[in-house]
């Protein structure tokens, strides 16, 4: 892990400014000029908050009430708060950072997976903290953070405001929605966006082992209306008392807005873990398409087909007797905007699996192979 380290921190950008003051204004030792820190008057903090409320049907009805293998929505046949925050942002010439705290049934679903080491790490305070980092702009262009921040993984985000679908796609529930570590942005071009993180491990905010785990994004706009990406993650997700497991992970991505009104997101992800027995690898893939259609600035429409696949369990758990999870689906969905910080969202999606692996208590059988929900949202941005 120390050799990933060193070279992420050795690739970025040489002639960064030296400093003869520590963060505290301090000389730094061996210099007899004292140093005051000059006050930042380009400081801004703003508060703000979000609340979606929901309500969804699950055509298995699954017994436990619970939803399987998406976050949002988590609940069936149940009025609920999928996600609210609060949060607190700094943004300035030379530091930033953001405090954003949670509650709601994704937050519950998404951080089920915090690991419990000791008797201070799991779930219980951790799926409450959403964002807490703090970042100083070491060079002109060059931004470092520190803490909980948004994975760099993905077209789609945290935040169901922020996407063009109201429930995420597989590509984005299967893949790290938060991080915890050290990050760096660099705008290498007009163009470029270089992001590089050194992190505790994929989605964790406490430690499961003593490695670290690295990965890189590539940000590159064709246009001001196309971008493509590439992103990534290695490391090792296996406590210390077994085998270590390597996970290479790659992504590529595609945004495009190719009219005034209508956009295109494409998503394709490959990944492979070291077998926990024997040599070679098993893999996983998936990949989502989605696309928006704005019928005027107050309606909109949205759809998307995807596929995933992970037969050997890497990312998923299923019921004795299938054979991994195999699953392609499809959503439709529609947006009404009545006011700018008001959004009403509905959404119809539906799954085919190649095996028996939906909770389903409509059948004689417990697990369908196709399953599907309905589901409709008023969120208010604060």
């Amino acid at each position: 892990m120390t050799m990933y380290a060193s070279a992420f921190f050795l690739a970025l950008p040489a002639g960064l400014p030296s400093q003869s003051a520590d963060s505290t204004g301090k000389a730094a030792p061996g210099d007899s000029t004292t140093v005051a820190a000059a006050p930042d008057t380009t400081v801004k903090v703003t508060f703000g908050g979000f609340i979606d409320g929901y309500y969804a049907y699950d055509f298995d009805r699954p017994p436990s009430i619970d939803r399987s293998y998406t976050t949002q929505p988590a609940r069936h046949n149940e009025f609920n708060i999928n996600l609210a925050h609060v949060e607190a942002k700094v943004d300035g010439a030379r530091v930033h950072g953001r405090l954003a705290l949670q509650a709601g049934t994704s937050v519950q679903s998404n951080y089920a997976g915090e690991p419990t080491i000791g008797s201070v790490s799991g779930p219980s305070l951790s799926r409450h903290i959403q964002e807490a980092f703090a970042g100083y702009k070491v060079a002109d262009k060059l931004w470092i953070d520190g803490g909980i921040f948004f994975s760099h993984i993905g077209n789609e985000t945290w935040i169901s405001r922020d996407n063009w679908t109201y429930s995420r796609s597989f590509v984005a529930d299967f893949t790290p929605y938060y991080e915890t570590g050290v990050r760096a942005v660099w705008q290498a071009t007009p163009a470029l966006t270089v992001t590089g993180v050194v992190v505790n491990g994929w989605q964790i905010i406490s430690e499961t082992n003593s490695d670290k785990a690295v990965g890189v994004r590539l940000d590159y706009a064709l246009s001001p209306t196309v971008t493509v990406s590439y992103d990534n993650f290695v490391g090792n997700e296996q406590p210390d008392s077994v085998r270590s497991r390597l996970r290479i992970f790659n992504e590529a991505l595609l945004k495009a807005q190719v009219t005034s009104a209508f956009g295109i997101e494409l998503t394709a992800d490959y990944g492979l873990q070291r077998r926990a027995s024997g040599s070679g690898n098993d893999a996983f893939y998936i990949g989502a398409v989605v696309g928006r259609y704005a019928l005027s600035p107050k309606v909109a429409l949205n759809g998307r087909v995807e596929y995933f696949s992970d037969r050997n369990g890497i990312l998923t758990i299923v019921p004795a007797g299938a054979d991994g999870f195999r699953t392609g689906g499809a959503s439709i969905g529609v947006d009404v905007i009545p006011q700018s910080r008001l959004l009403w969202r509905t959404e119809l999606r539906g799954f085919t699996a190649r095996d028996h692996v939906f909770p389903n208590r409509s059948s004689s059988d417990p697990f369908s192979k196709n399953d599907g929900f309905v589901v409709t949202s008023l969120a208010l941005t604060i």
